[in-house]
């Protein structure tokens, strides 16, 4: 077994299995997701469109790819073939291209909305007032190929565990919220993305059920 296969076999035995892992292989090799792919892990997240766009071709295609980085709007009509979920839509006008290179493609296209919950100014997203608007306002329901799944955030990037798990748990209460305002009756609202290597165990204990982990699976990157 590989130090890669060992490594993603650790981080597997610390998530519940109701819990879902993006194995984040931005800025890795072919080979190395191969070692992951071997051991059963089918989603992967990247955040590049050209270098998705190489693994996506070479690797096996019942790989789930995530899009986990900012996505520029004109790069949506690379990724709309073959991306299962984007998870990071901070804009009303992402989501319109995301679903209308979807219907180019007679496809559907899992998205999470990214709320912006970290303090440091650097973070795209939503912030909470905004997602809420956006939401109220309701052309989203217009867009039939595209299907929001839930929220993504990040926590700020720090060492002070309890404002990160009050970041999280701003998170969950509005994922709640906009579940009984708009999605009672949508099952498929049910993505709580939040929590990467550093803070995933938090996020877990914090209602999360979608994590990205990488460089405890992978190491450090190779840029």
């Amino acid at each position: 077994m590989s130090a890669i296969q060992t490594r993603l076999e650790c981080v597997r035995a610390t998530i519940p299995h109701e819990v879902d892992l993006v194995a984040v292989s931005k800025f890795h090799p072919i080979a190395e997701i191969r070692d992951c792919y071997e051991l059963g892990q089918r989603c992967f997240g990247e955040s590049h469109e050209q270098e998705l766009r190489i693994k996506q071709e070479e690797l096996p295609k019942d790989i789930a790819w995530h899009f986990i980085g900012h996505l520029q709007a004109n790069k949506v009509k690379y990724i709309a073939p073959y991306i299962s979920m984007i998870e990071a839509v901070d804009t009303f006008r992402l989501l319109k291209e995301i679903n209308k290179h979807a219907a180019k493609h007679n496809r559907i296209i899992d998205c999470l909305l990214e709320i912006h919950i970290a303090q440091e100014e650097t973070k795209y997203g939503f912030t909470p007032k905004a997602c809420r608007q956006l939401l109220a306002d309701g052309e989203w329901r217009a867009l039939k190929h595209i299907r929001l799944r839930g929220l993504m955030c990040m926590a700020t990037n720090t060492d002070d565990t309890s404002q990160i798990r009050r970041e999280f748990q701003l998170a969950l209460q509005l994922f709640e919220e906009l579940k009984r305002t708009y999605f009672s009756d949508e099952d498929y609202f049910n993505v709580k993305s939040w929590g990467m290597t550093h803070d995933y165990k938090l996020a877990i204990e914090e209602g999360s059920n979608h994590v990205r982990v990488g460089t405890a699976i992978f190491g450090p990157r190779t840029y």
